[in-house]
């Protein structure tokens, strides 16, 4: 019997390998899709969609807790909590196996495979079975989207029970009383949050950093972590591990702060939050002619494409960001550019929109003010505090603010925005699209939104750029802001009331009776 031939072998069925085997459905093409595991990979288990389902969870949670006074303990077991959350990733898990099953049905043109697959040569892959059985077969393309791990640390023994990753700690028994958080990254600051928001665990966060989220801005940063101080989180900035035990029933661990002083502490529970690792030890990639570099998965000349011409890597794999819809974008980028009869443009990596679950919730696009000042780029900045927006007030949810950077000239172009609070990952795609469309902010200013909705603040925002907002930034100066930042760093304002002595009258009036009562306040002035 002849080996079975493929346009496309796809190794991974993660959120990146299913991806692009629907989209090679879509040029007519042969694939076939092979996973070890399980289908849907750390988009469904242990990774995007049960971390955010426990998120929503932890966050119903806490507005609870706020209101009815967070001293008050709400007896939810962790056994709940598991329990929502595989029905949340039953109903995804469910959705793709159906559709594939379906498509392969109606289209054969779908193969699964559950199994691994190695290279026996660039054309020829070899996939082991659980049972044992082996068999190979051809392939005139290879698309590698086997994902990645939690990395681990020498002389820290992880067991997924006591000390953990990602990968155990939803597969808890209860909640723990106690933990500590090796890595203040997005991961280990959105367990410190959820961890925190359930009211049941006190959390220990060892930052190496002097504070958390050190690639975002010291305004995002902080406010997240005096709210992460706030729920009761201990964050050891700048400290360094010397030893974590696991002493059976709880773990000690010392570190060294840095004024040299040093703790130990003890804790139920442990979990290393310090990065990934590409899963590609058992691809034989030698066999293939894939070369590595420092990333991961060696990349080539040409985005996806490794030094190889007909094997691509995409995903964790592929050394950028580890995000579900980068592995999902370079993935159909990948099938396209192998089965397209026209040019492809490369993919930009500048303008992706990225979430992180935390307290608030925090979602970037494009660059933030410390990216800017290392690019030595001259911007415009506005900041709207979510204070002053009808919704989050309505929400009772005003902890956070919108921020706008723009070019330092009359096109005003978007650079980037930060968005912190309630419905920051939707108010963030207008924005998000102007940048792709490379537009200025004038459409956005002149749009009428919905009203109350968060996304006004937005507006607000870029209406502060062209001086035409409702409320003044020199009147609200702590809740607007509108300033320049030269290339050296210098910060000036963009926007001055006309000075005249009544309007300052008024200012310092407002100012005093802010402190005072507020009705009272508007009749005086008027």
């Amino acid at each position: 019997m002849g080996m079975d031939k493929y346009d496309l072998c796809v190794i991974g069925g993660g959120p990146a390998g299913y991806a692009a085997a629907m989209r090679a459905v879509d040029f007519g093409k042969k694939v076939l899709l092979v996973e070890k595991e399980k289908l849907g990979g750390y988009g469904i288990y242990d990774g995007a969609l049960a971390s955010k389902t426990m998120w929503e969870l932890s966050n119903k949670i806490r507005t609870v807790r706020d209101e009815i006074g967070e001293d008050k303990r709400i007896d939810l077991t962790f056994e709940k909590v598991r329990e929502i959350i595989d029905e949340a990733l039953f109903e995804r898990k469910f959705q793709l196996s159906c559709h594939l099953r379906i498509i392969h049905a109606e289209k054969s043109l779908v193969q699964y495979e559950k199994g691994e697959a190695s290279f026996i040569s660039s054309t020829e892959i070899l996939i082991s079975k659980e049972n044992g059985d082996s068999f190979s077969v051809k392939a005139e393309n290879t698309i590698i989207a086997t994902g990645s791990s939690p990395r681990k640390l020498k002389g820290i023994d992880v067991d997924e029970k006591t000390i953990l990753t990602s990968d155990g700690i939803m597969h808890l028994d209860k909640f723990p009383k106690s933990m500590v958080i090796l890595g203040a990254g997005v991961i280990g600051c959105e367990f410190a949050t959820m961890f925190s928001n359930f009211g049941q665990t006190k959390v220990y966060l060892i930052d190496k950093a002097d504070r958390i989220l050190p690639f975002e801005d010291e305004d995002v940063s902080d406010m997240v972590a005096s709210n992460l101080e706030s729920s009761g989180v201990v964050i050891h900035r700048g400290a360094q591990l010397l030893r974590m035990e696991n002493r059976g029933d709880h773990i000690e661990y010392e570190i060294e702060n840095k004024d040299g002083s040093k703790e130990v502490i003890q804790v139920e529970k442990a979990m290393l939050s310090i990065g990934r690792t590409p899963n590609i030890q058992k691809l034989k990639l030698e066999n293939a002619g894939v070369e590595m570099s420092k990333r991961g998965v060696h990349i080539g000349d040409e985005d996806t494409r490794t030094n190889i011409p007909n094997i691509y890597a995409v995903g964790d794999v592929s050394g950028h960001l580890a995000l579900v819809n980068v592995g999902e974008r370079e993935a159909r980028h990948a099938v396209v550019k192998m089965f397209a009869d026209f040019p492809v443009k490369p993919i930009h990596y500048e303008n992706i929109s990225t979430i992180m679950f935390l307290n608030p919730e925090v979602a970037a696009v494009g660059i933030n003010e410390q990216q800017a000042a290392g690019l030595k780029i001259p911007i415009r900045v506005s900041k709207v505090d979510y204070s002053t927006i009808a919704r989050a007030i309505a929400m009772r949810k005003t902890d956070g603010f919108f921020k706008i950077i723009v070019s330092d000239d009359e096109d005003m172009k978007i650079l980037g925005m930060r968005a912190v609070g309630e419905h920051a990952s939707s108010a963030i795609q207008a924005v998000a699209l102007l940048m792709y469309m490379n537009k200025g902010i004038d459409e956005l200013a002149h749009m009428i939104h919905p009203h109350p909705s968060i996304v006004e603040g937005v507006q607000e925002c870029v209406r502060m750029l062209i001086g035409k907002s409702v409320y003044k930034s020199s009147i609200f100066k702590d809740k607007l802001k509108c300033y320049k930042r030269t290339v050296d760093g210098e910060v000036l304002p963009l926007h001055t009331i006309t000075e005249n002595p009544v309007a300052n009258l008024n200012r310092e009036k407002m100012r005093e009776l802010n402190r005072t009562d507020f009705h009272e306040g508007i009749k005086q002035l008027t």
